[in-house]
Parts: C-alpha cells; sequence; structure tokens
C-alpha cells in the first residue's frame, strides 16, 4: 500500500509560484500545473530527506550523551588535572613580565 501523505498548503503554494515563475509565453495551464506537481514532489521529498538527516544526528547526539554521562569518576580526575596545569600560564605570564621589567631597567 502506498502512503497518501497530505501535502501543506504552503508548499503547494511555493511550487506553483516557481512553476509560474519559469513558465514559457505558450505554456498552457495544463503544462504549468504539471510542472507545479513536480516542484511540489520534488520539495516533499527534500523535506523528507531533511527529517531523515535531523533523526539520524539526534540519534547520534542521543548515543553519544549517553556514552558519556555515566562516568562521573573521571569529570572529578580531570577537573583536578585542570587545576594544577593552570598555575602554569599563570607563572609564565610573572616570569615574562619579570624579564620585561629587568629589560626595561637594565636599556635605560
Amino acid at each position: 500500500m502506498a502512503k497518501k501523505t497530505k501535502v501543506s498548503e504552503k508548499t503547494k503554494e511555493e511550487a506553483m509560484k516557481i512553476a509560474r515563475g519559469t513558465q514559457r509565453p505558450a505554456q498552457t495551464k495544463e503544462q504549468t500545473k504539471l510542472i507545479a506537481q513536480g516542484v511540489q514532489k520534488g520539495i516533499e521529498l527534500y523535506k523528507k530527506q531533511q527529517k531523515e538527516k535531523h533523526r539520524e544526528l539526534d540519534k547520534k547526539l542521543k548515543k553519544a550523551s549517553v556514552c558519556v554521562s555515566p562516568d562521573n569518576s573521571s569529570k572529578d580526575k580531570s577537573v583536578a588535572t585542570e587545576a594544577n596545569y593552570s598555575k602554569l600560564p599563570w607563572f609564565l605570564l610573572i616570569i615574562s613580565w619579570f624579564g620585561f621589567f629587568v629589560y626595561i631597567i637594565l636599556t635605560m
């Protein structure tokens, strides 16, 4: 059984607008309607593909968040190591400023 989907009015309007925009002077209304139907199917297919991509992305994000959240002990370890490493930049900054002041004093 083929699934019959309802098409929104907005999609129909967009398809007709595009079909009229590409209409040739000798083109009949029936031909324009056929073009509009083709454009409408293209829009529906595009929306369907985007929904599938979005669904897959949600699944991946959900899977990634589930894998990361149960391990609370590793978070504590990383915070402790970050605290140790955060002293190094400040130490280097103080040393560089001290060296700058020594250089200024010696060049005067």
